[in-house]
């Protein structure tokens, strides 16, 4: 699924139900060791498809850790990013020579909750969020909104080590060719950043909302 708004060079590993049969490294067994048995096995089956993503690099099974703000921590020369939601795991990876940031997310399409959108949106994406919908409905636009920005900051995290907050970019859609585009407000761009948007592509496909950015090397 994933795989089709990715570009080649990128692998990626999912599962639509937990792998329960899934075995974990020791360290990354020890990080969930007392975690509830619902994100035991999302954490689970998340290092599995990034495994299955790992062995279409050609690269073997390594632990996956996490550094202080839950971030995977991947092979030398590999980006990465694994995402989860109800009825949905999966990850991409790609060598560093060739993409320089990967950020991917799911989502249920179903309506944010009226206070999420509030907290996550700008006035100016709230104005484009009915035009959308009344090109494309079936599609909760407020989700695939959140969803994009999700994959937009895993892909600008590992790049400059900082989180963003969520009204730090100003994301726009396109309805019709299945592609967003992040720009980054000016007071975050200045962080350490030299990117000043990420651009990145989104479907929506068995009740699912998913989107995903691959940011190529610059001198590709």
């Amino acid at each position: 699924m994933i795989e089709t708004i990715l570009p080649a060079g990128v692998s990626c590993g999912e599962a639509r139900e937990d792998l329960l049969d899934a075995d974990l490294f020791p360290a990354e067994a020890a990080m969930v060791a007392r975690a509830l048995d619902r994100r035991r096995r999302e954490f689970t089956t998340g290092r599995a498809c990034a495994r299955t993503a790992l062995s279409g690099l050609g690269l073997p099974g390594v632990p996956i850790l996490a550094d202080s703000r839950g971030a995977p921590q991947w092979p030398t020369g590999v980006v990465g990013s694994i995402t989860h939601c109800t009825g949905y795991r999966g990850a991409a990876v790609a060598r560093t020579t060739e993409i320089r940031a990967v950020g991917v997310d799911a989502e249920p399409n179903e309506p944010l909750p009226g206070d999420v959108l509030d907290a996550i949106c700008t006035a100016d994406e709230r104005a484009r969020l009915p035009g959308l919908a009344a090109e494309r409905p079936g599609i909760c636009w407020d989700r695939l909104l959140f969803s994009a920005k999700e994959s937009a900051f895993k892909a600008w995290y590992p790049i400059t080590h900082r989180r963003l907050g969520l009204v730090c970019a100003d994301v726009t859609i396109g309805a019709a060719d299945g592609k967003f585009r992040a720009r980054l407000r000016p007071a975050a761009s200045a962080l350490r950043n030299p990117l000043a948007s990420l651009t990145g592509r989104w479907q929506v496909c068995d009740a699912l909302i998913l989107t995903a950015i691959a940011e190529p090397v610059a001198d590709r």
